[in-house]
């Protein structure tokens, strides 16, 4: 079993900064590319942010420029650190992963919970 856990979501104004955090545990064997996603209501989940685990990093352009993404590949963990906030910003982010798991070595990818990220004033 393989779970991603999400924190560091919240209530922000417009300009302001959070930073999300998602950990990786269970059997892992190893962790590929790392990544974040938002839904807003009604809309689909799209892309944010990527990161491989050589750290070559990949943005929505919605994001370029505020958003930057990081990993720490000893502790399985990505960041998300969002500056700049907008009201469009708006969302339920999603950690993703793709892990190939200790027991079985398959690959698969994985999503976490989802942490709400509300930007208004």
């Amino acid at each position: 079993q393989v779970q991603l856990v999400e924190s560091g979501g919240g209530l922000v104004q417009p300009g302001g900064s959070l930073k999300l955090s998602c950990a990786a545990s269970g059997n892992i064997f190893t962790v590929y590319t790392m990544g974040w996603y938002r839904q807003c209501p009604g809309k689909q989940r799209e892309l944010v942010a990527t990161i491989t685990k050589r750290g070559s990093t990949n943005y929505a352009d919605s994001v370029k420029g505020r958003f930057t993404i990081s990993r720490d590949n000893a502790k399985n963990t990505v960041f998300l650190q969002m500056n700049s906030l907008k009201p469009e910003d708006t969302a339920v982010y999603y950690c993703q992963s793709n892990i190939e798991d200790e027991v079985l070595r398959t690959f698969t990818d994985y999503w976490g919970q989802g942490t709400q990220v509300t930007v208004s004033s």
